[in-house]
């Protein structure tokens, strides 16, 4: 069964659960970052989490943080499944949470991040605008997405 928690406080251990994850999650989905763009994107992820009004993670039997995702207003800002807990539905699981709980709208996805983009439009999510520059600057096109 996934349980879905929200995270008001992110303590050290699972801020580096939640990083760790991240890494994970990106280095199977985001094969378009250089191993630099990936040390320099780390950082972020803590100022994202930080940020987004609501933190919600999915953690296994031990406790161990699996999957996270981080909504501001109405926007997706972040999700991430490990790689090993990627295709168990964890993150259908928490898209469906966000739409029916938290008033989601919106989500942002790397155009080059092909397996993420399907997975949005399976959950509903259309392309609505592209933008050829990421939000820090960088050649990596977005595309903004609504339900």
């Amino acid at each position: 069964m996934i349980k879905i928690e929200s995270l008001n406080n992110i303590n050290k251990d699972d801020m580096n659960n939640i990083l760790d994850v991240w890494e994970s999650s990106v280095r199977a989905t985001h094969t378009f970052l250089s191993e630099s763009d990936v040390k320099s994107i780390k950082p972020q992820v803590i100022e994202g989490a930080n940020y987004v009004s609501n933190f919600l993670c999915v953690r296994n039997e031990e406790g161990t943080i699996k999957a996270f995702m981080g909504v501001h207003d109405s926007k997706i800002e972040m999700l991430f499944v490990s790689n090993d807990s990627r295709g168990k539905g964890i993150g259908k699981k928490l898209i469906d949470y966000a739409i029916n709980n938290l008033d989601i709208k919106y989500v942002d996805v790397n155009e080059q991040n092909i397996q993420g983009v399907g997975f949005y439009e399976h959950m509903g999510f259309a392309t609505f605008k592209r933008s050829e520059l990421d939000d820090q600057g960088n050649p990596f096109p977005i595309l903004h997405m609504k339900l």
